[in-house]
């Protein structure tokens, strides 16, 4: 058998990415031509290997640093990277501190450009973007009945809802999704929908009283859960954007000028659908940030979050980009 030298191997592609990294107390660096990740127990040094083509996302938490080394290659895989607090929350901007969402994206001049020109061949007029927005609250209610109903890992975890109660929630956000004249109106249906998944996933697992905390504030496990879970969602949404060659401001719902807002539309697409179960699940039973956390990775490639993250996007642009004069 002939030896394969690095550059006669395909790279993976994101959608078939097995890995996401949430790094805290740690430094990144290059390591042998390898990007390793280093921490300190004792005298000691310990050395661990991030396999960058099979990774996604790399989130940075307290006490991390990394060398220009190190993002050279992540870059030059296309991971994305962005720092965050501890326990993934909240993520940190390249320049401020806030709660906005600011990735380190991969540089390249060699992505596809059909996507985005499709993109903005629609965009800039009100009426189809906010076609655009509706097509994507329609992609995440199908995705949320489809895991809520179907899936058998939730059901094995004790997960549970009312089969006819979700599916008369589902279809009056829908037929209310189809009434909004504009995206304030899609934008207050989904916040009323989302009250009405918590209540729902709150009595599946007996979880008791539940109320959403704003801006990361919630001390009771399920809400810590939802932020981190969230922001996982965030990192998968950005690598969806940046492999389809779509900057992050060219929203559909989530402003028009809002930094980042694209990233909230497409991780809008599998948050309820996968973090919010999930977040109720291992709050019950008493699971760490860590299990959580593997489990929502585990979450996602069983249920190729990333891949209906890319394909939803390149339908949108695709349908709408082509029907625009």
């Amino acid at each position: 058998m002939n030896d394969l030298s690095p550059s006669d191997l395909k790279t993976i592609l994101h959608s078939k990415r097995a890995n996401l990294y949430y790094l805290e107390h740690c430094r990144v660096l290059v390591n042998g031509g390898r990007v390793e990740f280093v921490t300190d127990e004792g005298k000691r040094s310990l050395y661990w290997n991030i396999p960058i083509a099979n990774t996604t996302t790399v989130l940075l938490g307290t006490g991390t640093s990394i060398t220009q080394a190190a993002m050279r290659e992540l870059a030059k895989a296309g991971v994305m990277v962005g720092f965050c607090g501890g326990g993934g929350t909240p993520l940190y901007s390249a320049n401020e501190m806030d709660v906005e969402v600011t990735w380190f994206s991969p540089q390249s001049e060699y992505r596809p450009t059909e996507y985005l020109q499709n993109w903005v061949r629609f965009w800039f007029d009100d009426g189809s973007r906010l076609e655009a927005a509706k097509a994507f609250q329609h992609a995440r209610l199908d995705r949320i009945g489809r895991e809520w109903l179907h899936s058998r890992q939730l059901a094995d975890d004790g997960f549970q809802v009312p089969r006819e109660r979700l599916a008369a929630v589902l279809d009056e956000s829908r037929q209310a999704i189809d009434l909004a004249a504009d995206g304030t109106g899609l934008l207050t249906e989904e916040a009323r929908l989302t009250k009405q998944l918590f209540r729902l996933a709150a009595h599946a697992v007996d979880y008791g009283e539940f109320t959403r905390a704003k801006n990361g504030s919630g001390t009771d496990p399920a809400n810590r859960f939802l932020d981190h879970g969230n922001y996982l969602a965030y990192g998968l949404g950005a690598t969806a954007a940046w492999v389809l060659g779509l900057p992050h401001g060219l929203a559909v719902l989530h402003g028009k000028t809002r930094r980042g807002g694209l990233v909230f539309d497409i991780a809008d697409l599998v948050k309820d659908a996968v973090i919010l179960p999930q977040a109720f699940i291992s709050a019950a039973r008493g699971d760490d940030e860590q299990s959580f956390r593997h489990a929502c990775i585990d979450q996602f490639a069983r249920t190729e979050s990333l891949d209906f993250m890319i394909d939803t996007l390149k339908t949108v642009a695709l349908d709408l980009g082509g029907r625009a004069p």
